[in-house]
C-alpha cells in the first residue's frame, strides 16, 4: 500500500501525478491545480473512499508527479500519459456496441465505400459511427443511384475486369462501371468527390445540381434523362431525410448525454454536421472516482477527444452539466481544432431539445446495460451471498421484496410493492396499495399501513388449505427492504414483530443518501463496498420500487385531476370525456372553453356542451 510522502515534499503547483504498483505499472494518471492538495486528498479517511479508489491506493507502493508551469500543460500531460501507460483505474470509456461506419477508400486506385465496423486504417476516410447497420446500407444504396462508385472488393472487380464484362450493379445504374473502362478516371474522381462531400454535409451542391440537369433535360425534351435525373434527385431526398436537421446548416456539434447512477454511467455523443445528425456513439463509463456531475461531464469529454473522435473536433460540444474545468477545455480542444471551441450547456430551444434527446438515449443505453449485468447468473449469485454474508442473514434472499410510498402534500398516497426472485423481477408478483387511514403527511403510518396489509394477507393464505389459496401473496420475503433510513426501518420491525414474524422475515432500509444499508439490533449503518454486486442489486429494487410507486401515484392524481370537473355530467362518458379534453389539450383548456366553441364540436349534442360550460363555470 502506498504511503503519504513526507510533508514538506509535493510542491503546491500545476502537475500531473502517477500512482505506481510494486512492478513500476501506472494504475492511475491525474491531474492537478496543485499537486498539494490533491495528492493529500487520498490520504484521509479509507472508509469515505469509494472502493475502487481504495482498491488502487491498496495495490500501489509508489506515487510521483511531475510539475508543469500552467493548468493546460498539466491537462496535455496528462492525455499523454494515459495514452502511453493505459492505467487501468482512470476513467475508460467502454464502447457499449461495435458502431458500424461508413468508409471510402480513398488511398485505391478506384476509390468504393463500403459499412464496416473495427479499428480504423489509414488510407480510409470514415463517416459515422452510425446506430444501425441495416440503416447505413439503405442510405448507401440510395446513395449509389446518384453516386454510382463501385461497391465490389478487389477480387471481384479484377475478375470482371479480366472477363471485360460488368455485374449486374452497372445494369441496375448503381456502378458506373470502372473495371470495363465505362467512365473515365477523372469522372470517377468527381463522383468519389461528390459523395464525400455529400457525407459531409455539403448537399445543397448536389441537390441544386440534380435539380437543374432534370430541368434542363426536360426543356430540351430529353424525358428518359429527365426521369433518371428525377430518380436520382429522389433518392437523394430520401437519403436525407434520414439525416434530420436539427441545427443551423451550418453548425457543427457534438452533443453529449449521461445518465447513471453512483458506480457507472451511460454516456451517449450525437454528431451534428451541416446541421444534421450524421452518427453517435454510446459509452459505459466505470466511475473510478467519488465523481460530481461536473467533473465526470469533464472526464467524459477529455477521455472522448482524446482517443481520436472519429468526426473530429466541432466548434461547440453542448454537454447537460456544467464541466469542471471548463475554460481549460475549451483551451486544450481549441489547440487541438487549431480553431475555436466552446462547451456549454444549452438552456433552451433546438438544441436543448437535441441535448434532451441524447440524455434520453443515454438514459435507455443505461437500463439496458444493467438488465445485461443483471441477467448474468454469476452476478446474481455473487449479489445474493454478499447479501447474506454484509446482512448476517440465515440463508440468501432469494426472494426480496422492497417497498416505497408516494404522494404529493398528503393527497393520492400510494405504496408500492417489487420483488426479485433469484436476482430477477418478478413483475407478476408486484403490488400496489392505495393508503385508506392515513390522514395528511405521515410516511412512517402510510408504510406501517402497507406493510400491515402485506403481510396479514400473508398470514391469512397461510392459514387455508393450500389448495384454496389464492396464491397473491402466499410466499414470505426472505429480506423484507424499505426506502429509508432508521425511522422506516423501526417501522417495519415493528409491524413484522407486532404480527409474530420477526423469526421468520428478516427486515432492512436502504438510505439513499449515502447508500447505508440499516438492520435491526444495530446502531451502525453497513456499508457495501460501491461497485459490489450486493449493492448494485439493492440499488436497483429500491430504484425499481421508487419508480413503480411515482407510477401508481400520477395515474391516481391524473385520473382526480380528468375528473374533478368533467365527472358525472349527463351524455359525457367515458369516450366523449377523452375525445373531449383531446380537443381542447387539456381539462383546464376545456374550463376556459367559451360556449360557442364547445357547440362548434359537431360530434358534442348541444345540451351536453351546455352541461359541461355550466359545470366549468359553476361557482367553486
Amino acid at each position: 500500500m502506498v504511503e503519504r510522502p513526507p510533508a514538506g515534499t509535493i510542491p503546491d503547483a500545476p502537475g500531473s501525478y502517477q500512482f505506481r504498483d510494486a512492478e513500476g505499472r501506472v494504475l492511475y494518471v491525474g491531474k492537478a491545480k496543485s499537486l498539494r492538495n490533491r495528492l493529500n486528498s487520498y490520504f484521509g479517511r479509507r472508509d469515505r473512499m469509494i472502493s475502487r479508489t481504495a482498491q488502487m491506493l491498496d495495490e500501489a507502493t509508489d506515487v510521483e508527479w511531475i510539475q508543469v508551469a500552467n493548468e493546460l500543460e498539466a491537462l496535455m500531460l496528462e492525455h499523454t500519459l494515459i495514452q502511453e501507460h493505459s492505467p487501468r483505474f482512470n476513467v475508460d470509456l467502454k464502447d457499449d456496441k461495435s458502431y458500424p461506419f461508413l468508409a471510402i477508400t480513398t488511398s485505391e486506385e478506384w476509390p468504393r465505400p463500403m459499412v464496416t465496423r473495427g479499428k480504423r486504417r489509414r488510407g480510409i476516410r470514415y463517416f459515422g459511427p452510425y446506430g444501425h447497420a441495416g440503416a447505413i446500407r439503405e442510405t448507401l444504396d440510395l446513395l449509389l443511384r446518384t453516386f454510382p462508385a463501385r461497391t465490389c472488393p478487389d477480387t471481384k472487380f479484377r475478375e470482371h475486369e479480366r472477363q471485360g464484362r460488368p455485374c449486374l450493379l452497372f445494369h441496375i445504374e448503381k456502378c458506373s462501371g470502372p473495371c470495363v473502362g465505362e467512365v473515365s478516371r477523372e469522372d470517377y474522381d468527381e463522383i468519389v468527390r461528390e459523395l464525400i462531400g455529400f457525407l459531409e454535409g455539403d448537399t445543397d451542391q448536389v441537390v441544386d445540381r440534380l435539380r437543374a440537369e432534370m430541368e434542363a433535360s426536360s426543356a430540351a425534351l430529353e424525358f428518359e434523362a429527365a426521369a433518371r435525373h428525377r430518380d436520382r434527385l429522389s433518392s437523394v431526398m430520401r437519403a436525407l431525410e434520414k439525416q434530420q436537421m436539427v441545427a443551423a446548416r451550418s453548425e457543427d456539434l457534438d452533443v453529449f448525454g449521461l445518465a447513471g447512477d453512483d458506480l457507472e454511467a451511460a454516456a451517449q455523443v450525437f454528431y451534428v454536421r451541416k446541421g444534421r445528425v450524421v452518427g453517435r456513439k454510446g459509452f459505459v463509463v466505470e466511475r473510478a472516482e467519488d465523481l460530481d456531475r461536473g467533473r465526470l461531464v469533464a472526464e467524459v469529454i477529455s477521455a472522448h477527444y482524446r482517443d481520436d473522435p472519429p468526426r473530429g473536433i466541432p466548434r461547440q460540444v453542448l454537454v447537460p452539466d456544467e464541466a469542471s474545468d471548463g475554460p481549460l477545455l475549451e483551451q486544450w480542444l481549441s489547440g487541438e481544432r487549431e480553431g475555436p471551441v466552446t462547451i456549454r450547456v444549452p438552456q433552451r430551444g433546438d438544441k436543448r431539445a437535441l441535448l434532451e434527446t441524447v440524455t434520453r438515449n443515454a438514459d435507455e443505453e443505461f437500463v439496458r446495460h444493467r438488465l445485461k449485468r443483471a441477467s448474468d447468473h454469476n452476478s446474481r449469485a455473487r449479489a445474493l451471498n454478499e447479501l447474506q454474508e454484509a446482512l448476517l442473514l440465515p440463508e440468501a434472499p432469494l426472494r426480496i421484496e422492497c417497498y416505497d410510498m408516494s404522494h404529493l402534500q398528503g393527497t393520492d398516497y400510494v405504496g408500492s410493492m417489487v420483488v426479485l426472485e433469484d436476482g430477477l423481477p418478478r413483475t407478476s408478483d408486484y403490488r400496489r396499495f392505495r393508503i385508506r387511514h392515513v390522514e395528511g403527511n405521515d410516511d412512517y403510518a402510510a408504510m406501517a399501513e402497507v406493510l400491515t396489509r402485506r403481510l396479514t394477507a400473508f398470514l391469512e393464505e397461510q392459514a387455508m388449505p393450500v389448495d384454496e389459496r389464492p396464491g397473491r401473496f402466499a410466499y414470505p420475503p426472505q429480506l423484507l427492504l424499505v426506502d429509508g433510513g432508521r425511522g422506516q426501518l423501526g417501522v417495519a420491525e415493528r409491524v413484522v414483530a407486532d404480527l409474530g414474524l420477526t423469526d421468520r422475515i428478516p427486515v432492512a432500509s436502504l438510505a439513499k443518501q449515502f447508500e447505508e444499508v440499516f438492520r435491526p439490533g444495530s446502531s451502525e449503518a453497513i456499508r457495501l463496498p460501491r461497485g459490489s454486486e450486493a449493492l448494485y442489486l439493492l440499488q436497483r429494487i429500491r430504484d425499481e420500487s421508487h419508480r413503480f410507486a411515482i407510477a401508481y401515484h400520477r395515474q391516481l392524481r391524473s385520473k382526480r385531476m380528468t375528473g374533478s370537473v368533467l365527472d358525472g355530467i349527463t351524455g359525457l362518458g367515458p369516450a366523449r370525456k377523452k375525445r373531449l379534453v383531446s380537443a381542447f389539450g387539456g381539462v383546464r383548456a376545456v374550463q376556459r372553453a367559451s360556449l360557442e366553441e364547445l357547440q362548434a364540436l359537431s360530434w358534442l349534442p348541444d345540451e351536453v356542451a351546455e352541461s359541461v360550460f355550466d359545470r366549468a363555470h359553476r361557482p367553486s
